[in-house]
């Protein structure tokens, strides 16, 4: 086995990468453009310790690596080759003769490109030269911090928010130029891609990933992609980016048996196997995947300006039981199912992430009940700053669902939430998992008549957006598609030729647009002084009502999920004054039945609800009330 010199590599970062600390590894692993002793080309890197040797093949040498066998750099498993007079566009692949002499090709591990699906071949990408436009926007992420601003995401499948034909797709570029501004005027204040990684099936929505670096091109080109989140940032919104650490797809051209042995999964089938998803886990102990893994989250920051990533299915990382049978089930050296490799990963990448990116967001979507998600890691956390709150999303879904006379019984589950709200700093998600796969949409998930479940949505979403927690809402949902997602077809797009969809998307948009106009709703989310019960108890009527408060201003939230129309309901208020409507969600604009609502209430010297004052509202069937004291207001 040949060993060379470093080729340009230096030791410091490959000894870095070999124990776990290179945080930056893409930008010497890989394929880059590169200028040797006078000569333009591509140098190449790879790591495959238990390979007998490497070449690298392509267009260029008409995919026989005989010329261009890659060479040893001392004991640290990477191999290395610069080839002159190639450049940007190549097409190449890593031809590798495993230990006992089989020969087997491989795309690159570290491709910033790749040919598009079917074909499998890594491309010579230059990542470089975008010239960014988005100073103000990091400037003002500076300033103030996620947990004290609005956020309202609204997430995103590339392949199917508008498609021009079958398989013929948006590029980034025209989803910038449709996309953002119409995310833009909708109030959202962040767009969530599901992932854009290089991933060989369609059908796998970006979850089963061969091609980490890699921006797939379905949709267009890593500069493309950088002017989508250029873009976003100039229309103030963030951009965050679904990231899947926990796992990887089998394809052949992929890293499982990356270099003829459980390289990237590890030497434990019971371990890598991911028999649910029919995927392989990272060997979270191994220090290059440490590596690979904690640089790549890195990349899409340092290169892309992504302003957070979600991370995916923490709890199939954290748990080495997790939906496999008990014949695959192993225990740590202490004795329990604790993943303690993956814990250890998850926060170093946190700590990380947030040394290089204090201003970025690290959302952990996580249906475990693991303890202080998002406290920091020198507290014992595992150092996310937001959660997925799963247990929310599914109490609440389930009681939607019920007819409405059976949720009187059931009360709990609009109001047992409150008892942890606080526990996380949590994100309220109405994702994708929720309307696919037999799920029904959100809009078809609701009982009753066609003009019920339009109103039971919006009396929903009204309670959503002013429950303790940051939100994100699937596209289409916004207006109330009526089929479930359909991932190889775009959203329905002509439902909104219907005065009950164009009404839902503007009841929508002013529910977003009051979100951010009402600090209530935001200001100290995080902070359990911040929401008050009115009356957590009146299950026999379905009732709710409740108090946000922000540092200045408080809001009042009444919702009734029952058929019920109540006369001179009556419910305590905090304070003596003039409580104002804000947001009402039986208005006739909204595709509701009152075409006038009272647009103010008067305090009475009446004690209700342990409170010295009160108000008397009528309260349709399934109706949403908010309603605040507004600075200048008087008896």
């Amino acid at each position: 086995m040949v060993r060379t010199a470093l080729n340009g590599l230096s030791k410091n970062d490959l000894y870095l990468f070999n124990e776990g600390s290179s945080y930056h590894s893409y930008r010497f692993m890989g394929a880059h453009l590169v200028r040797v002793r006078g000569k333009d080309g591509v140098r190449f890197t790879v790591w495959a310790p238990n390979a007998k040797s490497v070449r690298v093949i392509g267009g260029f040498n008409q995919w026989n690596g005989s010329k261009h066998k890659m060479k040893l750099i001392g004991e640290t498993g990477i191999f290395s080759l610069f080839i002159p007079d190639i450049g940007e566009g190549e097409i190449y692949k890593y031809e590798i003769v495993t230990a006992d002499g089989n020969m087997i090709r491989k795309a690159d591990p570290y491709a910033f490109y790749a040919e598009r699906r079917p074909n499998t071949a890594s491309v010579v990408a230059d990542i470089s030269g975008y010239q960014w436009e988005d100073s103000e926007w990091f400037e003002k992420k500076r300033q103030k911090p996620a947990y004290t601003n609005p956020m309202m995401i609204y997430e995103v499948h590339a392949g199917s928010w508008k498609i021009k034909g079958k398989e013929d797709f948006y590029t980034y570029e025209e989803l910038a130029d449709d996309l953002i501004p119409y995310a833009a005027n909708m109030g959202y204040t962040h767009i969530e891609l599901m992932p854009i990684m290089e991933h060989p099936l369609d059908q796998s929505w970006g979850y089963q990933i061969t091609g980490f670096y890699g921006v797939t091109s379905r949709y267009g080109t890593p500069k493309q992609l950088m002017r989508f989140v250029d873009i976003c940032h100039q229309h103030n919104m963030g951009v965050i980016l679904d990231w899947v650490p926990g796992h990887f797809c089998k394809d052949d051209h992929g890293l499982r048996l990356f270099d003829g042995t459980p390289l990237y999964e590890g030497p434990n089938p019971n371990r890598a196997e991911k028999p649910l998803w029919g995927t392989l886990a990272f060997d979270f102990g191994r220090g290059e995947i440490m590596s690979f893994l904690i640089s790549n989250a890195i990349y899409w920051m340092d290169v892309f300006h992504m302003d957070g990533l979600r991370v995916d299915a923490v709890a199939s990382m954290i748990n080495l039981h997790m939906d496999k049978p008990p014949e695959m089930h192993t225990l740590n050296h202490l004795g329990g199912s604790d993943n303690l490799d993956a814990l250890r990963f998850l926060k170093k990448l946190n700590e990380t992430v947030f040394q290089y990116y204090p201003d970025t967001l690290m959302i952990a979507e996580d249906s475990s009940a693991w303890p202080a998600v998002t406290a920091p890691t020198y507290k014992g956390g595992l150092g996310f700053n937001f959660k997925w709150n799963m247990g929310w999303m599914n109490d609440m879904l389930r009681y939607m669902a019920l007819d409405p006379p059976e949720r009187t019984h059931h009360h709990h589950l609009i109001t047992f939430s409150l008892l942890y709200a606080f526990s996380e700093n949590y994100v309220l998600p109405l994702s994708h998992d929720e309307v696919v796969h037999g799920k029904r949409s959100l809009l078809n998930k609701m009982p009753g008549t066609y003009e019920e479940k339009f109103a039971q949505l919006r009396l929903f979403y009204g309670y959503w957006m002013t429950h303790p927690g940051k939100k994100l809402l699937f596209m289409g949902s916004e207006w109330g598609q009526f089929d479930e997602w359909k991932d190889a077809d775009m959203l329905d797009w002509m439902v909104l030729e219907y005065d009950s969809h164009r009404t839902m998307k503007h009841y929508v948009n002013t529910l977003n647009r009051t979100y951010q106009e009402e600090p209530s709703l935001w200001e100290r989310d995080s902070f359990p002084d911040t929401f008050s019960w009115i009356d957590v108890n009146n299950a026999a009527q379905s009732v709710i009502s409740f108090v946000r408060c922000g540092d200045k201003d408080k809001s009042v939230i009444v919702a009734n999920f029952s058929r019920n129309d109540y006369h001179e309901f009556r419910i305590g208020v905090p304070d003596p004054g003039l409580y104002s409507s804000i947001l009402n969600s039986n208005e006739k604009r909204f595709g509701g039945t009152d075409s006038q609502v009272q647009q103010s209430y008067k305090s009475e010297n009446i004690a209700w609800h342990g409170q010295e004052q009160s108000i008397s509202l009528h309260l349709p069937p399934f109706t949403f009330l908010m309603l605040g004291v507004r600075p200048g207001d008087t008896l």
